[in-house]
């Protein structure tokens, strides 16, 4: 599906003005050479601090600009993935998969650029939102491929500390080893796993480094919370928010199915 277009910004209405007089004019001038001796003594003089990421950067840094692309699995790539993420059995081919490279802000204000995989037909709509989350600085700390999946043994989960944000894996769903997992389909992905954990219905966490997060108020660098940017997003594609469910909470999933 294509995402909805972005709205449009009303037109200004047209203002009467009166002519101004010669006083006016005269002072108008006066007050536009004060004002350039003070940007020339300082250059950061009358400019406006931009929220977010941006504001702590360094002064003078270049506008930044989100880059990004969908194309097909190449041959480099799908070495990468089978027999890691991809394997024969799978619910969707190699074929059906597409390489959605997106810029990011990371948590320390850096610009960077890491893939996912989805399927075709969601992969220029996951372009779309990502495009988004960066115009917003929404901070995400790596996107990367997800490691191979295996039996998790005890332990596994609890001590881990891994922070990616990724999308495609063939693996079973959390929790029920006999259903695969909608990112098998291409048709899910996890942002900031960390700041955003999967909470069971009675309030426990599968990673000690994610119990703190379960305080939603903390208002963390990459926390995604009802109604910011992130959930906007993907609503206005479709997906839906693991942090919407009723029995359980998956803060850091989104999909296109609502599982």
């Amino acid at each position: 599906m294509s995402p909805p277009a972005e709205p449009r910004r009303a037109r200004a209405g047209h203002l009467t003005m009166r002519k101004p007089t010669r006083a006016r004019r005269i002072g108008a001038v006066l007050a536009g050479i004060v004002t350039a001796i003070a940007v020339l003594a300082d250059p950061a003089a009358g400019m406006q601090a931009s929220p977010g990421l941006a504001s702590a950067a360094p002064a003078g840094r270049a506008p930044q600009r989100f880059e990004g692309g969908v194309s097909r699995i190449g041959p480099f790539l799908g070495e990468r993935l089978v027999g890691r993420n991809w394997h024969p059995g799978c619910p969707v081919g190699i074929e059906d998969l597409r390489h959605v490279e997106v810029s990011y802000w990371d948590f320390k204000g850096h610009v960077r650029s890491g893939p996912l995989i989805v399927h075709e037909m969601e992969a220029t709509d996951v372009l779309w939102v990502f495009r988004r989350l960066f115009r917003a600085e929404f901070a995400i700390h790596r996107i990367k491929l997800p490691p191979a999946y295996r039996p998790p043994r005890p332990g596994d989960y609890w001590n881990s500390t891994r922070n990616r944000t990724a999308a495609f894996n063939c693996r079973p769903a959390t929790g029920n080893p006999d259903s695969l997992s909608h990112h098998s389909y291409g048709w899910a992905l996890d942002i900031n796993p960390l700041q955003n954990p999967y909470v069971s219905s009675d309030g426990s966490v599968l990673r000690r480094a994610a119990k703190p997060y379960t305080n939603r108020s903390l208002g963390e660098t990459g926390m995604i919370e009802a109604g910011d940017v992130a959930v906007r997003s993907f609503a206005r594609i479709g997906w839906e928010w693991g942090g919407d469910w009723v029995t359980l909470k998956d803060y850091m999933h989104f999909s296109l199915t609502g599982r």
